[in-house]
């Protein structure tokens, strides 16, 4: 038994700087478990198309119930294989992405195509698919609803991702992310605090001398 979910998904950018922002989209505030990214091969075909294969390396934690099936080095890294494809002609960028790692315990395969958007041509939609699959016995079902969440969660962080990326390429101000007004929020507060500590420190000092 195969999970299947499919998406659509609207980038206000042109064809051309979504294609020029997937290369450039690592790092972003919300790609803190993408390690590593290397290009294994990239060639231009006859028909000018531009085919890439990158290997990438993210963190991966699996849930409690389901590292006691893992080594203890792979319940906390993947390697996924991303295939690609940009047609300059038709203006599409199709892509494909799979797990190497734990790929018997579950399977995730993605497809996404980027195309211009035909109702505004300055804007790109993206049309997701995703396939999970996992073939351990008495967990399968488990194991493909937990990778479907999980999917369901990468999905909004990567547009996220996206967009960010695209508004620093356009010289906008990216959207602020929750945790940086977070930390930003939790500095002040230290920073008050240590004041505050400090105004006590001297009242007390100076009831000593009166």
């Amino acid at each position: 038994m195969v999970k299947y979910f499919n998406c659509a998904g609207l980038l206000k950018s042109s064809w051309d700087q979504v294609c020029i922002a997937f290369w450039e989209r690592y790092p972003n505030p919300y790609s803190n478990h993408v390690l590593t990214e290397d290009i294994v091969f990239r060639e231009v075909t006859p028909a000018n198309c531009l085919l890439s294969r990158r290997l990438l390396t993210k963190t991966s934690r699996a849930p409690r119930w389901m590292e006691r099936y893992l080594p203890a080095h792979m319940s906390s890294k993947a390697y996924i294989i991303e295939d690609s494809i940009v047609d300059p002609r038709t203006r599409t960028m199709t892509t494909l992405t799979w797990n190497l790692t734990h790929a018997r315990m579950m399977s995730v395969e993605e497809r996404c195509v980027y195309k211009v958007n035909p109702e505004n041509t300055s804007w790109t939609e993206i049309k997701r698919e995703a396939w999970i699959s996992s073939n351990l016995y008495g967990l399968s079902r488990a194991i493909q609803e937990f990778g479907l969440a999980r999917f369901k969660t990468s999905v909004t962080k990567t547009m996220k991702g996206f967009e960010f990326v695209l508004a620093k390429m356009q010289g906008e101000a990216p959207s602020r992310t929750l945790a940086e007004t977070a930390t930003e929020r939790a500095r002040e507060t230290a920073l008050a605090a240590k004041e505050k500590a400090k105004d006590l420190a001297s009242q007390a000092q100076k009831k000593q001398y009166v």
